[in-house]
């Protein structure tokens, strides 16, 4: 990546926000529930693109508070925040000229949401990014939708008429954009994602667009939803994540994840040499669910002990053996061993640096670290580990080594 993504490789933790007129619906219609990601809706039980603008009419936002939102990102730690401001419904978040269906033209809200969190990322030294459903509009008839074809639409008319000019609108409009996270691109050819491409980056060079923009075209991967890479990744890429189960608003899923699993997600990605993207999910009115809140404030209070270990950090080397207990990361001269499970020592294999001084990260307490070779060979290193803190989710342990490098041994026995 261009120096210019310094913030994106280095931040490793964002915000994503789904919200639109499928929050209204909460994962409901007319007495039936879907079995689906909420956002999906429209789409799975097959309400007209007539019927569902007629949710515009309720559509007020009146808990919509971008300046909590925008602080809430801050105190979890996240670095970015990226918002639905079109999603494959084909409302749009923002004043759009391109189409009447918008939040500040056809909504009693009368508001420019995407203008109002650009506001208070600002604000809160958060850079802003955008998502647009690029390829699927599931309220333009020629646009793409999720299981049907191409025959009889003109994807080229939708691409012309609304696509484009949303994107300049976007790009133009609302200052600088840290990042365009597309989405589905369906059956878009190579043309058209490098049309696309070019337009992003003539308008925004330093803007950041992930990998589904389709065709390869990308400045970084972007998994499958909820999907980790098994092993550390090569090149740089993304985790888009939900909280619970679905990304748009759903009152009937209440499985939420727990700090100490966010944070091990966190953590696992981080040291496989990705982003973490999670995201939340408003309320029809706005309102970010309690539990979303409570999860993130938890995180961000290991972030604010432990940011050190997770912010600028690397990919790590494959590690030769397979712990059940933790992950590494790691800066020059500086291996962070995260501990997620009770235990009195951790032993550790096959680490070619010589370690200098050890300590536990948050709070720099002086740790025991007895090193020596094994009958096979091997290193090995001994930690006493300190007694847990109540709400120590992962236990972090700093060494210092030896050279900028952090260098795993082959197995010798």
């Amino acid at each position: 990546m261009e120096p210019s993504a310094l913030w994106w490789m280095d931040g490793k933790f964002g915000m994503f926000i789904h919200w639109g007129l499928y929050s209204l619906l909460a994962g409901e219609y007319q007495g039936t529930s879907t079995d689906n990601i909420a956002e999906w809706i429209m789409h799975d039980l097959s309400i007209s693109a007539e019927e569902y603008r007629k949710l515009a009419r309720q559509f007020e936002g009146k808990n919509f508070n971008a300046e909590f939102i925008a602080s809430l990102a801050q105190e979890a730690g996240m670095k970015y925040l990226v918002f639905t401001s079109k999603h494959h419904d084909g409302f749009s978040l923002f004043d759009s000229r391109a189409t009447q269906y918008n939040s500040k033209r056809a909504t009693p809200s009368n508001r420019d949401f995407v203008r109002e969190l650009r506001e208070a990322c600002d604000r809160h030294n958060l850079v802003f990014g955008l998502y647009y459903s690029q390829a699927q509009d599931w309220d333009d008839e020629d646009a793409c939708e999720d299981g049907i074809g191409p025959d009889g639409k003109d994807f080229e008319k939708y691409f012309r008429n609304k696509c484009i000019p949303q994107l300049t609108e976007l790009l133009t409009n609302y200052g600088p954009i840290g990042l365009i996270w597309l989405d589905t691109p369906m059956y878009m050819t190579k043309e058209q994602s490098q049309e696309l491409r070019d337009l992003i980056k003539g308008l925004q060079p330093s803007c950041l667009i992930n990998g589904r923009i389709g065709n390869g075209l990308g400045d970084y991967m972007t998994t499958g939803d909820n999907f980790i890479p098994l092993l550390p990744y090569p090149a740089s890429f993304e985790v888009p994540a939900t909280i619970n189960n679905s990304w748009g608003y759903n009152k009937n899923d209440h499985a939420w994840k727990s700090p100490k699993q966010i944070i091990r997600s966190l953590v696992k990605i981080v040291s496989r040499g990705g982003n973490y993207l999670l995201n939340i999910g408003p309320t029809g009115t706005g309102e970010v669910p309690q539990p979303s809140v409570d999860v993130l404030k938890a995180v961000g209070s290991f972030m604010t002990k432990n940011g050190e270990s997770i912010y600028g950090t690397k990919r790590m080397p494959m590690y030769p053996y397979d712990i059940d207990w933790g992950y590494f990361t790691a800066k020059p001269g500086k291996l962070y061993i995260h501990i997620f499970e009770e235990m009195g020592r951790a032993y550790l294999l096959n680490i070619a640096n010589k370690p200098l001084v050890c300590y536990r990260l948050w709070d720099r307490l002086p740790l025991t670290l007895k090193e020596r070779v094994t009958c096979e060979g091997d290193s090995s290193w001994l930690i006493t580990l300190p007694e847990r803190e109540k709400d120590e989710f992962d236990q972090v342990i700093c060494v210092e080594v030896e050279g900028d490098e952090i260098v795993f041994e082959p197995i010798r026995g």
